[in-house]
């Protein structure tokens, strides 16, 4: 049964045809990704599916009362809202219930009243389970103080923001662009087990190939207008691409040798016969114009000449640094040597940008030092890189920093010839740069970079916005650059194939440094958790003391400590109870997926109490 069905959809931008009549269907329970080029025309798809944009011409047609959720590029919110406006306010009755429960429970009215109120509104509502949901999906996307202003939030914050209202609401279809960007690694490994498990219809633009591969059972592919179905994940379409790009280049150097044999019999042909000819005529204009067809290169390939790199490239002894009482960089010590491929890992707000900025000379250490050597050349490419200047041509934006260009060899080419090299045809290099995708834009400022001849390159978050053929011929480049690499990146298909270590920034602000690739890091990491927690003995939950001895509390801090010690117990017990039955082999799909998913709120919502505990714990002893 389709959910939704788009029927010979086109849309043009000048000249440019983005979508030519394009026709799909979704149907109910599929996990769908579309995949292109960067201004191939996703991001417009989308938004004509959601209807926030019109088609030149076509159908979007939809099953009666569906709900749709979607979530664009930049999200657009009212500024003077709160995040609690905005994520309870108004969408329906049991969300609004957890939303006053929620907020009884930040001004510690646990109790009262009023939070029996709301505690017994959401039983009548059945939606204890919901709650738990809402509670993990702000937890998981980092979302507190939910009194805050909109206005006063970060674009990656926003874009979160948006993110846990879709999926809080629960509808019937998702239509996700880019929801992986602006989510570290822990969120986007969350995002991927709650999409694969839900019976969510999806349909989502990604760049995150593992993603992509573990939570999608069809992939659409956008390519010169026309839409391409591949009925499995992105292995299936890797492997099938390839073979109808093979298939099309057999169909064009056939058609090249017809053109051929065409061509030279127009020219023998008497003039006089010419009319008796013309479907041959016909026929030649016709293979010429797909004789003509070039198989567009996957990707950027370019190799440029870079600085001259000497045996000292940097060292840094003792780095520190902090903000008021949270320290984010403590005691790093580090070589880095020529050949370094080093990914940066950790969660959002954790210091990777910061460190950055320490090693390149940006910022200023609170201690210790950090010393480059006189060959060493820095390119930095930048998450949060200003827009370009308003008219700027895209060829403007290369001759401003080199008129020609050295490649590795020794040849000089063009400013022009190498935009060309990254994907910038003629037609396009005389446009304002506003008029390029997102995913464009960000190609221009890595190829500024690179003009610049560095030796040390410093990527902060590069994979936002680019699209995968693009990925994949920058990994290459990296792969086979002669310098040093440092990136900090969210994409684990990325940080697996760049690089060869891993620095994993620490809650306390230490540096952890792993050699080897992200996986093996994660899986090394995963099983150092396990043997802890395997060693570890049951936790001891000590009784609340003597009120009289609790000064610091208040009478309903005291009566929240004891419930929140009976709830911890009860779910614990839970926990080994659903893990007993996950065992047993007569269980079906079905129930094991149920039994995971409530096993994981209640981890959650475990973790969340615990924490509580403790501090008022500690306040009252």
């Amino acid at each position: 049964m389709n959910y939704l069905s788009a029927e010979k959809i086109s849309k043009r931008f000048g000249e440019r045809h983005l979508l030519s009549e394009i026709s799909f269907g979704l149907a109910q329970g599929q996990k769908a990704a579309l995949v292109g080029r960067n201004g191939c025309g996703k991001s417009t798809l989308l938004g004509i599916l959601a209807g926030t944009e019109q088609a030149d011409s076509g159908v979007v047609a939809k099953r009666k009362d569906l709900r749709i959720g979607y979530l664009p590029q930049q999200p657009s919110f009212k500024d003077a809202h709160t995040i609690r406006d905005y994520l309870f306010g108004g969408y329906s009755e049991a969300l609004a219930a957890i939303g006053e429960l929620e907020r009884l429970l930040e001004e510690g009215r646990v109790g009262d009243i009023h939070y029996q109120k709301a505690s017994d509104r959401i039983d009548a509502l059945d939606a204890w389970e919901y709650e738990g949901l809402v509670r993990q999906v702000v937890g998981k996307l980092g979302i507190h103080h939910f009194d805050q202003p909109i206005g006063s939030l970060s674009g990656g914050e926003r874009k979160r923001l948006a993110l846990a209202r879709m999926l809080v609401e629960r509808p019937d279809l998702l239509i996700l662009d880019e929801p992986t960007n602006h989510l570290d690694i822990e969120a986007i490994e969350w995002l991927e087990q709650l999409l694969s498990t839900q019976q969510t219809t999806l349909l989502l633009v990604t760049h995150d190939r593992y993603f992509l591969d573990r939570v999608c059972n069809v992939i659409y592919e956008l390519e010169e207008g026309q839409l391409y179905t591949y009925q499995g994940n992105y292995g299936y379409f890797l492997e099938k691409r390839a073979e109808r790009q093979s298939q099309a280049g057999e169909e064009i150097a056939r058609a090249r040798n017809l053109l051929r044999t065409e061509l030279e019999w127009l020219h023998r042909m008497p003039k006089a016969r010419g009319t008796k000819a013309k479907y041959r005529v016909a026929q030649a204009e016709e293979l010429k114009e797909k004789a003509a067809r070039e198989l567009r290169e996957e990707g950027v390939q370019f190799r440029l000449q870079m600085a001259r790199q000497g045996k000292k490239v940097l060292e840094v002894r003792g780095l520190s640094k902090g903000y008021g009482s949270k320290i984010l960089i403590r005691d790093f010590d580090y070589t880095f040597g020529r050949g370094d491929r080093i990914g940066v890992v950790g969660p959002n707000g954790s210091g990777k940008t910061t460190l950055i900025k320490l090693l390149n000379g940006e910022l200023r250490p609170d201690a210790g030092t950090s010393e480059s050597g006189e060959n060493t050349v820095f390119g930095h490419y930048r998450q949060d890189e200003g827009a370009f200047s308003p008219g700027k041509r895209v060829i403007e934006v290369v001759q401003e920093v080199a008129e020609v260009i050295r490649l590795e060899d020794g040849a000089l080419i063009t400013a022009s010839q190498f935009l060309n090299h990254f994907l910038f045809p003629p037609s396009q290099q005389y446009s304002p740069v506003e008029k390029l995708s997102g995913g464009e834009q960000r190609r221009l400022q890595l190829m500024r970079v690179l003009l610049g001849r560095p030796n040390f390159l410093i990527l902060d978050e590069p994979t936002n916005d680019l699209d995968i053929y693009t990925l994949n011929v920058l990994e290459e480049y990296l792969i086979d650059f002669p310098g040093t690499v440092l990136v900090v990146s969210h994409d684990r298909y990325f940080l697996d194939k760049v690089v060869n270590h891993v620095l994993a920034i620490m809650p306390d602000g230490s540096l952890r440094d792993f050699p080897g690739s992200y996986t093996q890091y994660r899986e090394s990491r995963n099983e150092t958790a396990t043997t802890s927690r395997a060693e570890r003995p049951p936790r001891e939950v000590r009784a609340p003391k003597k009120k009289e001895e609790n000064q610091k509390l208040s009478y309903r801090e005291q009566q929240e400590l004891e419930k929140l010690e009976k709830e911890i117990a009860g779910e614990e017990e839970r926990v080994i109870h659903l893990i007993g039955l996950l065992n047993q082999p007569e269980a079906d799909h079905d129930q094991l997926l149920a039994w995971s998913r409530e096993i994981e709120v209640l981890n959650t919502d475990i973790e969340r109490k615990t924490e509580r505990w403790m501090e008022l714990s500690e306040r009252g002893s």
